[in-house]
């Protein structure tokens, strides 16, 4: 793991922001590759500035208002100080979809239809995305209390709060779910599956894995049921992804019943 890949004179290339690059631009590419022939095609690279912002702004909130609300409770001055540290994936998340959500309303355009072809897309983003944290130590585990785990070196976060101890390889486990989660979403891709039903199933792989991995999290703060903020993130995203199944499924019912008595011989 290395903070700063390389220096160029005074200027450093750390590895966070190289790898975070990486990560968005074949994201893109895939989610160009999965929309081919779809209406959504023409729109991805327009949308592009208002997902970037709204990601931005939604990851930096989150990790303001649920990581580290004490300190920052007590320094305003700081709270768009970005380049200093501090953002959450899930409120990146968040944020994003909320500025596809007004992007496709604007447009007149179908979100779900958008949001099932980014999917995939997303989720290898994500996988990338946490190879960044593991060069940059931060989104690490707790410690392990044995001789298993990862030594983070001098100069990271983790080294910082818990020293040489071996953490638990939280976020390395969480990439490797979420390239989990990248292939099974491909598979039911090829499946006739009711609109907006395959980005329901990425938002509840992406959270179970998220939510199930947080147990060994050693950097964020633990509220009820010694959940963490991720956690009741998690929880809350697949509980209403769930209730949002139920009713496209028992729209596509009603809708296939009607089918078949308009059908049927008089």
């Amino acid at each position: 793991m290395k903070v700063v890949l390389f220096t160029i004179g005074d200027f450093h290339v750390h590895s966070y922001g190289l790898v975070v690059a990486l990560a968005v631009l074949l994201a893109l590419g895939v989610a160009r590759y999965l929309a081919a022939g779809t209406p959504c095609l023409p729109h991805l690279t327009n949308m592009i500035p208002y997902v970037l912002l709204g990601s931005i702004l939604g990851a930096r909130l989150w990790h303001v208002c649920f990581f580290q609300w004490d300190y920052y409770s007590k320094h305003p001055s700081e709270v768009l100080l970005i380049w200093q540290g501090g953002i959450a994936i899930q409120g990146a998340l968040i944020g994003g979809f909320t500025a596809v959500i007004l992007y496709t309303r604007k447009h007149g355009l179908s979100f779900w239809e958008f949001a099932d072809n980014m999917a995939p897309a997303i989720v290898l983003g994500q996988a990338i995305g946490r190879i960044a944290c593991f060069l940059n130590g931060d989104a690490y585990g707790s410690p392990t209390g044995s001789g298993f785990g990862i030594v983070y070196p001098e100069g990271t976060m983790a080294y910082d709060v818990y020293g040489s101890q071996p953490l638990w390889p939280a976020e390395i486990w969480e990439g490797q779910w979420d390239l989990i989660a990248f292939a099974i979403l491909l598979i039911l891709k090829n499946k006739k599956l009711p609109t907006g039903m395959l980005f329901l199933a990425y938002n509840i792989l992406y959270s179970f894995g998220r939510f199930t991995l947080e147990w060994l999290r050693g950097d964020s703060p633990r509220y009820l049921f010694r959940w963490t903020a991720g956690q009741w993130t998690a929880f809350s995203v697949m509980a209403v992804s769930f209730c949002l199944i139920v009713v496209l499924g028992i729209r596509v019912r009603r809708k296939t019943q009607m089918r078949a008595v308009n059908e049927s011989p008089s």
